[in-house]
């Protein structure tokens, strides 16, 4: 198993220096570090990354898991679920992703840049500078990129936004040079991820690329095509054993906790949606008791496990489940908690990983490819191969998960056979499954394919006060402040891509 070093860096850090004698020396203070290690910068990168309870309970699971109906709640202040404008959540990614993620990565390769290194920490650090702006920009369309994070290097203290289209071209190519900069281990412990393996490194970058490839699929299947070949020929994950994902311990404070524990610590209020449940229920998915438990007495017995309508308050869950009520009325548990929420006993604990891409969705990403005909693979096989991967992969990854066993997996397969008529639908709703939790990538994958076939909330009469007229959101919105504070960047940003509303689509979502 992987282990996680932590790196407290503070201003009391002491470096074994040389200086010459003479007056440079009295202007030196011998306590502080002239620079700290990359290895250091490079631990802390990746659990900015992975992220706190601010922008996971807001950004990932009261906006995303809601629009792409994994999750609902009853709650108004889940917003997602209810198609509200909350500014202060729905732009919890930016406020903390530019101050901590951004200026990072950026402040690392400044560092490598100057230092010379051109080796292994380069090419991670290009690598992984994709996932940070891949989320962004999948977020928010265009944002600022070329210019962000270089307020102290290069004084840049107002950036322009890039079009969401040259931000794709540049990751792409930064993932590709990346690749090629791999050579020895550099990191050691202090690579979060694969502890040094950089041919694991080689096989994230290659599926990372594939992912960001296929999000070109509706606005430039041709560029789309040329890099996902290239992906897929540069060798993607092989196994489970690939998965890209930062192990947490339950503390302490503010250092590894995993961003969702704390939200599911703190936060009582998520179900999981009726739409997931019926979904995994009518399927017989082996994996329904280990995503999902009932509230109140932590059953996961199918017969128990009922999902939340989304967009649905207390008092209409009352008058509409009134056998729940009368449960209620006579003593027993209230409506709410007879809904089964996310697995309390198995996926929701401050310790448990914070998965970033899976070989199952790498698997269902190369079916895709063989269905458009963009190489000889055999699609249901890929199909196949995902779906092991992705009930498999839970008993890895959550110590508490029953193993999901090879002949539960043929049983499943068996009785929900690969239609290749319907090839995309199966494919990437299996891929909305195994993102659950990932909800970055779930949103953006659903808005580029359409599937699973959600449907907005409420229909010809969505919840009062929604801001989209009762259709699904397709981006969340830039903060306000980027208007006062960055107002001739924003403005142009606003009259390329359009409104910043949140039913406004980014470049590669095209109708």
């Amino acid at each position: 198993m992987k282990k996680i070093i932590f790196f407290f860096i503070a201003s009391g850090l002491v470096l074994s220096c040389d200086f010459d004698e003479g007056f440079e020396e009295m202007n030196v203070n011998p306590r502080t570090a002239a620079q700290i290690e990359v290895s250091n910068k490079m631990a802390s990168m990746f659990l900015w990354t992975s992220g706190g309870r601010y922008e996971n309970w807001r950004a990932s699971l009261i906006y995303q898991s809601t629009i792409v109906q994994h999750l609902a709640s009853t709650a108004t202040y889940w917003s997602g679920n209810f198609y509200l404008r909350n500014l202060g959540y729905a732009t919890s990614l930016w406020d903390r992703g530019y101050p901590q993620q951004v200026k990072e990565i950026e402040d690392i390769i400044h560092q490598l840049t100057t230092e010379e290194d051109n080796g292994t920490n380069m090419g991670i650090a290009r690598i992984w500078r994709a996932i940070i702006y891949g989320r962004m920009t999948d977020v928010y369309g265009d944002i600022p990129y070329s210019e962000a994070g270089k307020g102290f290097s290069e004084g840049i203290l107002k950036p322009k936004y890039d079009p969401q289209s040259e931000i794709y071209a540049s990751m792409l190519s930064e993932i590709e040079a990346g690749i090629a900069q791999l050579g020895e281990d550099q990191l050691g412990n202090a690579d979060l991820i694969y502890g040094g393996d950089v041919s694991k490194w080689r096989k994230f970058g290659n599926s990372l690329m594939l992912r960001l490839a296929m999000r070109l699929t509706k606005v430039d299947p041709s560029t789309a095509q040329a890099w996902a070949v290239k992906a897929i020929n540069g060798g993607t994950f092989e196994s489970n054993e690939d998965i890209c994902y930062i192990e947490h311990t339950s503390g302490p404070e503010g250092v590894n906790r995993n961003g969702h524990g704390e939200v599911f610590t703190t936060d009582g209020n998520m179900r999981m949606s009726k739409f997931f449940i019926d979904l995994l229920k009518s399927t017989e998915d082996p994996r329904l008791p280990i995503l999902a438990a009932r509230r109140h007495d932590n059953s996961t017995s199918s017969d128990d496990l009922m999902g939340l309508p989304s967009a649905t308050t207390n008092a209409v869950l009352k008058a509409t489940f009134t056998e729940l009520d009368a449960i209620e009325t006579s003593g027993g548990p209230n409506v709410r908690d007879q809904f089964a929420e996310p697995n309390r006993n198995v996926i929701t604990g401050e310790d448990a990983p914070m998965v970033f891409q899976t070989y199952a969705e790498t698997e269902f990403l190369k079916a895709e490819a063989a269905v458009r005909g963009w190489y000889s693979g055999d699609a249901e096989q890929h199909y196949k191969n995902g779906v092991r991967a992705a009930m498999q992969m839970l008993s890895m990854l959550y110590p508490n998960a029953a193993a999901i066993s090879d002949a539960e997996v043929d049983a499943y397969l068996a009785a929900n056979p690969f239609d290749a008529s319907d090839a995309m639908n199966h494919i990437h709703t299996q891929y909305w499954i195994v993102t659950f939790l990932n909800e970055y990538e779930a949103f953006a994958n659903w808005r580029r394919t359409g599937y699973p076939a959600l449907q907005p909330f409420g229909g010809s009469d969505p919840y009062p006060g929604n801001v989209t007229n009762g259709t699904i959101p397709r981006r969340l919105i830039y903060p306000g402040s980027e208007e006062s504070t960055n107002p001739e960047n924003y403005a142009e940003a606003i009259s390329r891509q359009g409104p910043n509303e949140f039913t406004t689509r980014v470049w590669w979502d095209v109708e």
